[in-house]
């Protein structure tokens, strides 16, 4: 396979660093780092975006929650807070599949674990990734291929931050 373009977001000056700006604000509601990745990686499994998968998995760091995120439900590694993110994250980011989107049910069960300030973070994540794994689909990038947006010295340094 070979990537159609750059990523649109290399291409366009001025549109990567507003992303990672969102990345960075999103870190700031007091949501645990491990909690956003497996939220980053649930939904890049839905939609499908290797690339983005593909950074879940850094080199030395194994953990075996990571190959059970696609099966959350069944699987005994995950906490209820966990859960009810991924639960959260499916539903956000398959919107068309049913006719109340995120329904009470899903939505009273986050807030059963997180804050207003924390379910925000939660959103922003959820969204973020979406926006990432739209352009990285459409376009074709290949997972592992980590490039580098024309001076933007940021890129490489917080490409986890800005899947």
């Amino acid at each position: 396979m070979q990537a159609r373009m750059k990523n649109p977001a290399m291409v366009i000056p001025g549109a990567l660093q507003p992303l990672m700006a969102l990345a960075k604000a999103a870190e700031q509601g007091g949501v645990e780092k491990s909690i956003l990745e497996l939220v980053h990686l649930r939904v890049s499994q839905i939609n499908g975006c290797s690339f983005c998968v593909d950074m879940s998995f850094q080199p030395g760091k194994v953990d075996k929650r990571l190959f059970a995120v696609s099966a959350w439900r069944d699987a005994p590694y995950f906490t209820e807070a966990e859960r009810a993110a991924l639960a959260l994250s499916e539903a956000v980011t398959r919107l068309s599949d049913r006719e109340d989107p995120v329904p009470d049910e899903i939505w009273d069960e986050t807030t059963r674990h997180y804050d207003e300030r924390a379910l925000a973070s939660i959103v922003l994540w959820i969204a973020m990734t979406n926006v990432w794994n739209r352009l990285n689909v459409s376009t074709r990038q290949i997972a592992g291929k980590w490039p580098r947006a024309e001076g933007s010295e940021a890129w490489s340094e917080n490409a986890a931050a800005a899947r």
